[in-house]
């Protein structure tokens, strides 16, 4: 490890330190397990002081890229940068008000756009059975009417996601998983539901699945744009 870093930058040192190390877990220069050297080689390597170490530390603790062990045999053990805590990390911007309805239905639009016409472009006959299958749960919550809205709401989710899969790109996948999970409080906050809404996200979800089942890229990529916007514009009308 002795290679790896260098000589902090006399601006923000901290930040500097934190980037190196966060740099060298990531790309794997510094393996999973792997116990970092102790502070006072630490301090030498990136020539600052045991204070602005240990600073850098503590950020890299609460991004959970290392965990601070004490005792006998304890000290800085690199965690492993896993899926799941990007995805905590991701939730958590989804709900701060850094994120606003603005922000998310500007995002969804173009995003959800683009995956519906690429999963239309790549779906099989198994992705579409499984649409199909979440389709007809979604049609048994629809029948249900709007008492059941909570429960379409999570199968509407899974559709979300499940063309996300489809279409063949994990950063796709990965992101709207986490904008599905988290979007219920949007909804909870700003949508007013009755049967008119249920049914219309009923009738864009058929479209949208009909469309992919047809390889018809355009039309899929068309209307899923057309749903967030609809569904939006619904949200802006009740935040006024």
């Amino acid at each position: 490890m002795k290679n790896i870093f260098h000589k902090a930058e006399q601006k923000r040192v901290y930040q500097d330190v934190v980037d190196q190390i966060q740099t060298a877990i990531l790309s794997g220069e510094i393996p999973k397990g792997s116990k970092l050297p102790a502070e006072r080689h630490l301090c030498e390597m990136f020539q600052t002081s045991r204070g602005t170490l240990r600073e850098a530390l503590r950020i890299l603790e609460q991004k959970s890229l290392i965990e601070i062990r004490l005792g006998a045999g304890g000290g800085a053990f690199v965690k492993d940068a896993n899926a799941e805590l990007i995805a905590e990390n991701l939730a958590m911007l989804i709900q701060s008000d850094a994120v606003s309805l603005e922000h998310l239905a500007e995002f969804r639009e173009g995003v959800e756009g683009a995956v519906s016409g690429l999963a239309a472009q790549r779906a099989s006959a198994l992705d579409c059975k499984e649409l199909e299958a979440l389709m007809e749960e979604a049609g048994k919550c629809r029948e249900q009417g709007i008492k059941e809205w909570g429960s379409f709401v999570r199968v509407d989710e899974k559709v979300h996601q499940a063309i996300a899969k489809i279409a063949g790109n994990p950063l796709y996948s990965f992101v709207l998983t986490s904008v599905h999970t988290n979007i219920g409080r949007y909804y909870d906050k700003f949508l007013f539901v009755g049967p008119h809404e249920l049914e219309e996200n009923y009738q864009d979800l058929r479209v949208i699945v009909d469309a992919i089942a047809n390889h018809d890229s355009e039309t899929a990529s068309r209307m899923a744009k057309k749903h967030v916007r609809r569904f939006a514009e619904y949200m802006k009308q009740k935040k006024r």
